[in-house]
């Protein structure tokens, strides 16, 4: 059933990621990189990693998406006094991906109380905290100093184009 599961929710994430990169709304593209993150967030607590899964969900699918609405805003890259307001045609795609993936994950929930893999051994926050800031504390600065001048970049380009 795992299995299954797990294929179900790689093609969930394939889809939604596909679709993110072809839409042309950038908030509908954010949407269904939203939705490919929470599938790929169960995937991993289906591989036994309810640590990573936690991590997917509050900084890729929390933080990052957050920073880039606020980018896209702060861009003005659409005129919302033309927009028409989104009908059922744009939301079913992502809706019935974020369907499969909530009942992929109740399946989960339901199905096993422990996620843990058999063949690793579970570690804890502390110990997964240290490692990450002990021996990797140094690209996880890099990787935020990344993420400041992305932002930096986006208003200064935003700023130019106004000129």
């Amino acid at each position: 059933m795992e299995q299954a599961l797990f294929y179900i929710l790689a093609a969930v994430t394939v889809i939604a990621t596909v679709l993110a990169i072809t839409e042309r709304h950038a908030v509908h593209a954010i949407v269904y990189l939203v939705t490919s993150f929470f599938a790929l967030a169960v995937i991993f607590f289906t591989l036994g990693a309810p640590v990573v899964a936690v991590f997917e969900v509050i900084i890729y699918a929390g933080a990052i998406m957050v920073l880039f609405l606020f980018v896209i805003m702060m861009l003005d890259l659409g005129h919302p006094e033309r927009a028409r307001r989104p009908g059922l045609r744009d939301w079913w795609p992502a809706l019935a991906l974020g369907a499969v993936t909530l009942a992929s994950a109740l399946t989960l929930l339901i199905s096993r109380a422990q996620a843990v893999s058999a063949a690793g051994r579970a570690i804890g926050v502390k110990e997964f905290a240290l490692t990450l800031f002990g021996k990797y504390g140094v690209a996880v600065e890099v990787i935020s100093m990344q993420l400041l001048f992305a932002l930096v970049g986006a208003l200064y380009l935003a700023k130019r184009r106004e000129r």
